[in-house]
């Protein structure tokens, strides 16, 4: 698992937004009960007053200025060109703050029941500079806006609260809990109190932003901002961050093509170029996306790659696209082929199958949780494989088929990259037959990314050597829990099949949602295993007699992360994370001191 991952896992804590109708209601039944609340708290108060006056001026002061707030608050934004807000989520954001007013504005009512002194508004302003505080991150960490009209927007509720209680108070005798006050003291504390805070939260800011900034070239909270924007409209404007801090890097891509009396009948693809960093940025949903680029049915495995080889924006895929008609302009096909094998050496487990002079790896430490395996890796291992065999090409898939949490990448060094160089010594030259080849797909309707399943669902490719039939099946998905591989060998296998593997894609379209990784398996098992049988059938009932070529090609110059700036990214984070755990508690602590001091201390 790569660290880069840990970045992507910021989606768990993304929640989906109610419609405003539904943010709208709320924030008219909690303003209406706060000030029912509020007024029964107050001596003499009667159980009718308290419902209708108190109500009513509660919904007044909270519930009409925060739904004010929402319908403003969203068109002022997308006016300045920051990042486009919807109302939904304007509407959320006033309800949030609006909740926070309302419970400190609760507790100060409850507090002055037991004082002679009334508390009150005294709370009432804390609870609108907390709100002003909460609006200020919010706003100014998602909009894009800058700081200055980020305040500006933020003030907007407070504003609207503290005005309209001076407005009730000085024209009717409704909200007489509240009290008598000065306007010119309300103001004062509420002013100096909310600068207190956007002091203390511009200096945070400073502080992290300060060596992403220096590192990255891009602000911390714009990168917050363009990670939010991927994640709830789709967007794309984070692959131009990528592009600045991206670098060129030569890899590998390995193709197999299968051709029936019709032309190509099928690709099996291998790139060794990961497919993320996560949604639709990138590579993120480069299987999907290549697979439909090319005309023939195409399979797109996971060749071995880490989270440093990403593409930096989707347009990159179309070199990928390019290397691979470039390998099926002069593929030289051969009518035999080997049947499927097994290789085994402690935990590492290698199918094996030669098509023709080339041979095709698949490997895996299944049952035993692994991910990525690392380029180098792959390299030396293809390398090994063709001193061994003699292969012209060899094109190796990680399967990636049995995730374990927050680990399990093979990289040099890793006693799994010697277990699977001692597998590479026990293949064999085995004799070569005809063959004949069968493919289905199904991209599963039923199913979405919330069950882990990718736009491409599930693909099928049936070969039938000499009598014995190997199901190659490849899921459009981001791995998959411990065990679930094996049960779908096991329905596949009841076909009549004398060997299948399950793959999947390592598509990171699945990862914005919460959790992070969002493997195979975790929902709707019984669903997904039925679609793979079902695809598996017609692949069988498909198969023909066909030619086989297979060809590994350089990829150069596609422009990647790269293991400098995927490193320097996560490091940057990690350092940022590490000092605000330490500076966050201290400059805020520091300043709700001051602004609780100031609130209910100075009198005037």
């Amino acid at each position: 698992m790569s660290a880069v991952d840990n970045i992507t896992d910021l989606s768990k804590y993304l929640v989906t937004l109610p419609p405003s109708r539904i943010s709208i209601l709320c924030m008219t039944f909690l303003s209406f009960l706060t000030g029912a609340i509020a007024a029964y708290l107050e001596p003499l108060s009667s159980i009718f007053d308290s419902i209708v006056y108190g109500g009513s001026a509660g919904f007044l002061i909270f519930g009409l200025t925060s739904i004010m707030d929402g319908a403003i608050t969203q068109p002022v934004i997308n006016a300045m060109e920051g990042r486009h807000m919807k109302m939904k989520q304007s509407m959320f954001v006033s309800l949030l703050t609006m909740v926070l007013v309302a419970l400190v504005y609760i507790v100060g009512s409850l507090v002055s029941t037991f004082t002679v002194y009334s508390y009150i508004i005294d709370a009432l302003i804390l609870g609108c500079v907390l709100a002003f505080g909460v609006r200020i991150f919010i706003i100014w960490g998602t909009s894009n806006i800058g700081a200055i009209r980020s305040i500006l927007v933020s003030a907007i509720q407070p504003v609207l609260i503290l005005s309209m209680v001076v407005v009730i108070v000085f024209l009717t005798s409704i909200t007489t809990n509240i009290g008598s006050f000065s306007i010119l003291a309300v103001a004062l504390k509420g002013i100096i109190a909310g600068l207190i805070l956007m002091i203390a939260i511009y200096s945070f800011m400073l502080v992290i932003e300060s060596p992403i900034k220096r590192n990255l070239g891009v602000g911390g909270l714009e990168l917050l901002s363009l990670f939010i924007a991927q994640y709830s409209e789709g967007s794309r404007a984070m692959e131009t961050l990528f592009e600045d801090m991206g670098e060129p890097i030569d890899t590998l891509v390995g193709v197999v093509s299968f051709k029936g009396e019709n032309g190509i009948k099928g690709l099996f693809v291998s790139p060794c170029v990961h497919p993320g960093p996560v949604g639709n940025i990138g590579g993120g949903n480069m299987p999907t996306v290549l697979a439909k680029s090319l005309e023939p049915f195409t399979m797109v495995s996971h060749g071995p790659s880490t989270h440093d080889f990403n593409p930096v924006s989707s347009q990159e895929i179309c070199k990928i696209k390019d290397v691979v008609l470039g390998a099926l302009e002069d593929m030289e096909y051969s009518s035999t082929a080997s049947k499927f094998m097994r290789v085994e050496h402690e935990d590492a487990k290698l199918g094996v199958q030669y098509f023709g002079n080339n041979l095709l790896l698949l490997a895996t430490f299944a049952p035993l949780g692994f991910d990525d395996i690392d380029f180098g890796v792959g390299l030396a291992l293809t390398k090994a494989a063709q001193a061994h065999t003699q292969a012209e090409n060899v094109i190796l898939v990680d399967c990636h088929n049995s995730f374990e949490g927050e680990k399990g990448r093979v990289l040099p060094g890793n006693p799994e990259v010697f277990q699977l160089m001692d597998a590479v010594e026990k293949i064999e030259n085995p004799t070569e037959c005809g063959i004949k080849m069968g493919c289905a797909h199904d991209t599963i309707p039923e199913l979405s990314k919330r069950s882990g399943v990718g736009q491409s669902g599930v693909k099928v490719m049936v070969l039938e050597v000499e009598q014995q039939k190997t199901a190659y099946i490849l899921i459009d998905g981001n791995n998959m829990i411990i065990g679930f591989r094996q049960e779908l060998l096991q329905a596949a296998e009841k076909l009549g099949l004398d060997h299948a593997e399950v793959m999947t894609t390592d598509t990171h379209f699945v990862n914005t949602l919460s959790g992070g990784h969002n493997p195979l398996g975790t929902k709707d098992r019984d669903t997904l295993i039925e679609k793979v049988v079902e695809c598996t059938k017609k692949a069988l009932e498909d198969v023909e007699t066909v030619e086989v070529g297979a060809k590994t090609m350089k990829l150069s110059n596609i422009n990647t992360l790269g293991p400098t700036h995927a490193t320097e990214l996560v490091t940057t984070i990690s350092s940022i994370v590490a000092v605000s755990r330490v500076v966050a508690p201290l400059v805020f602590v520091l300043a709700l001191i001051f602004v609780f001091i100031w609130i209910f201390y100075w009198t005037f």
